[in-house]
C-alpha cells in the first residue's frame, strides 16, 4: 500500500513538473522615463518652473518601484518574484528591469510606489533595499518611498534648499501608493517574445497634481505625517504609460 501511494506520489509530481514546464513563458521589460513637464529630466543644470511661478533645480531624484503584476483579460494576477527596485536618476541602469510572466492577454499592469510595510519591519535587507543605499531612515519609520533633493531662490531654509523625502508604512498617514494602468487595448504577451513597457514619470505634477504643494510654504518635508500623505498622492499621479515596444 505505501508502495503504490509512493507511486502515486511521485507520478503527481511528475505531472505538475511537466506541467509547469509547459507553460509559456515570455520575457517583460519594463523602463522608467523621469521628466518634468514631459520633457527628460536633466540633474543640476537646469532651472525648472512650476505651476506656482517657482523656480527650482532637481539634484537627486530617488524612489522605489515595487510589488509589480500584470492582471489578465480572465482577472487572474501575474506577479514579479521578489519584486523591489530603487530607481534612481544618477544612474541609467537602475531605470529598467526585466522578469519572466506566463504568456497571456493582459489587461492592465501595476505596481507599488514604495516598499511594503512586511519588507519595512523585517530587519536587515540587501541589494535595492540595502540601507547603504541612503533610502533608510529607522527601524520604527522604515523606507523613505521617494527622494527628492534640489534648489529653489523660493526657499527660506539655509542654501535654499529643497528636500522632500517621503515615507511612513501604516495607519492613516501611510504614504505607500499603488498605480495601475490600463491598457487601451490587451497587451498580448508571446512565448519568447520580448515585451518593453516605459513609464513616464512626470515631476512636474508633483505641485498640484492632487494637493497644493508650494516651496516657499514647504520647502522641505522629511518625516511620515499628513504632509508627507499628500505628497505621495500627488507624485503616485506623475505615472503614466508612455508606449509599449514588442519584438
Amino acid at each position: 500500500m505505501m508502495a503504490r501511494c509512493s507511486l502515486l506520489f511521485l507520478l503527481m509530481q511528475l505531472f505538475i513538473s511537466a506541467a509547469i514546464e509547459q507553460t509559456p513563458v515570455a520575457n517583460l521589460k519594463v523602463t522608467f522615463v523621469n521628466t518634468v513637464n514631459k520633457v527628460p529630466l536633466v540633474l543640476d543644470s537646469v532651472a525648472y518652473t512650476n505651476c506656482w511661478d517657482e523656480t527650482y533645480t532637481i539634484s537627486k531624484l530617488k524612489y522605489y518601484i515595487s510589488n509589480v503584476q500584470l492582471q489578465m483579460a480572465d482577472k487572474k494576477i501575474s506577479k514579479e518574484n521578489e519584486s523591489y527596485h530603487l530607481i534612481n536618476e544618477e544612474d541609467t541602469a537602475t531605470k529598467s528591469f526585466s522578469f519572466s510572466m506566463p504568456a497571456g492577454k493582459y489587461s492592465s499592469f501595476s505596481f507599488l510606489i514604495g516598499v511594503d510595510s512586511l519588507k519595512n519591519v523585517s530587519g536587515a535587507q540587501t541589494d535595492a533595499l540595502d540601507p547603504l543605499n541612503g533610502m533608510f531612515w529607522t527601524w520604527n519609520n522604515g523606507y523613505i518611498m521617494f527622494k527628492l533633493e534640489g534648489n529653489s531662490p523660493q526657499s527660506t531654509v539655509v542654501n535654499n534648499k529643497v528636500e522632500y523625502h517621503i515615507g511612513g508604512f501604516a495607519g492613516v498617514n501611510n504614504s505607500l501608493r499603488r498605480v495601475t494602468i490600463n491598457f487601451d487595448a490587451p497587451l498580448i504577451l508571446l512565448k519568447k517574445e520580448n515585451t518593453e513597457i516605459f513609464i513616464q514619470a512626470d515631476i512636474g505634477k508633483l505641485w498640484n497634481a492632487r494637493h497644493n504643494l508650494k516651496i516657499i510654504e514647504t520647502p522641505v518635508f522629511m518625516t511620515p505625517g499628513t504632509m508627507s500623505a499628500a505628497i505621495a498622492d500627488n507624485y503616485a499621479a506623475c505615472f503614466e504609460l508612455i508606449k509599449i515596444v514588442q519584438q
